[in-house]
């Protein structure tokens, strides 16, 4: 006699115990799901079952050509008469086709387990319909960012205000075409360029360095991506930063207090400061 796999034995329970045909025995194999005994023990089968069925026994039932009949499926079987009395004969049919579909066992063909039951599916819907979100690294813009840049904004206006307060920036006088400054200086954020212009040739000084600086800072998140912010991760970020910050404040303070009159080359400490905000 063929096993019928657990599995199918606990949905057939469950789908009867939903359409309230058994009560909801558990552990029970339904009549259509339970492996068929062999041809010609069937009739033995069909006439002991109804009489060991009618005595209630808690025994399996043993038929004339030795094939037993669990205790647990006589009792089903009661029950099963009894729903037919009660008229529930084209329910139960209904029942029994929806929970299980069993076709005769192929040859040679076995599945897991040595069974050779072929199912029409035994796939849970609940597998299918099952989804899980996946972290994201993101957080809204309010209130996270704006409030972050908010904050930026009124240190940076305090800051100026108090830096405005403390150093005298007096506007210079009117300018006067018959009297040139010596020394004639930039504002200090074109000194680094203004430097570079006592170095170089006006064309290479004035356009291809500046030119070749920005578009290697535009192009250096193309060749970095790394989305890390930890130091050790961001040495190439880092170190063209540095090289073009260093650079420029070098400039820069040459230009501002090693520049005096002509533009030539001083020395602060020597010959005085020649600059002003």
């Amino acid at each position: 006699m063929a096993e019928v796999p657990e599995h199918l034995l606990r949905r057939s329970a469950e789908r009867r115990k939903a359409l309230g045909l058994d009560g909801g025995d558990e552990g029970g194999a339904p009549p259509e799901a339970a492996a068929p005994a062999e041809p010609d023990a069937a009739p033995a089968a069909d006439v002991a079952a109804p009489a060991a069925a009618e005595a209630g026994g808690g025994a399996d039932v043993e038929t004339a050509s030795g094939t037993r009949i669990p205790a647990h499926l006589l009792e089903r079987a009661k029950r099963r008469k009894a729903a037919v009395a009660g008229g529930e004969v084209a329910a139960g049919a209904a029942a029994a086709t929806a929970t299980a579909t069993i076709a005769p066992p192929a040859s040679g063909l076995t599945g897991p387990g040595g069974h050779t039951q072929r199912l029409l599916t035994v796939v849970k819907s609940g597998s299918i319909q099952q989804t899980k979100a996946e972290a994201q690294d993101k957080v809204h813009v309010w209130p996270h960012l704006l409030v972050v840049e908010l904050a930026s904004i009124l240190i940076l206006m305090a800051l100026v205000t108090v830096f405005s307060a403390i150093v005298r920036a007096p506007l210079l006088s009117l300018a006067d075409f018959n009297r040139t400054p010596n020394p004639s200086k930039a504002p200090w954020y074109f000194l680094g360029l203004q430097e570079l212009l006592t170095m170089f040739h006006p064309m290479v000084a004035g356009v291809t360095i500046p030119g070749v600086a920005l578009g290697v800072a535009a192009l250096a998140p193309y060749y970095d991506k790394n989305p890390s912010n930890k130091p050790n991760d961001r040495r190439f970020a880092i170190a063209l930063f540095t090289i073009f910050i260093m650079l420029w404040a070098v400039l820069v303070i040459i230009g501002s207090f090693f520049r005096g009159p002509g533009f030539n080359f001083v020395f602060p400490w020597k010959d005085g400061i020649y600059f002003e905000l």
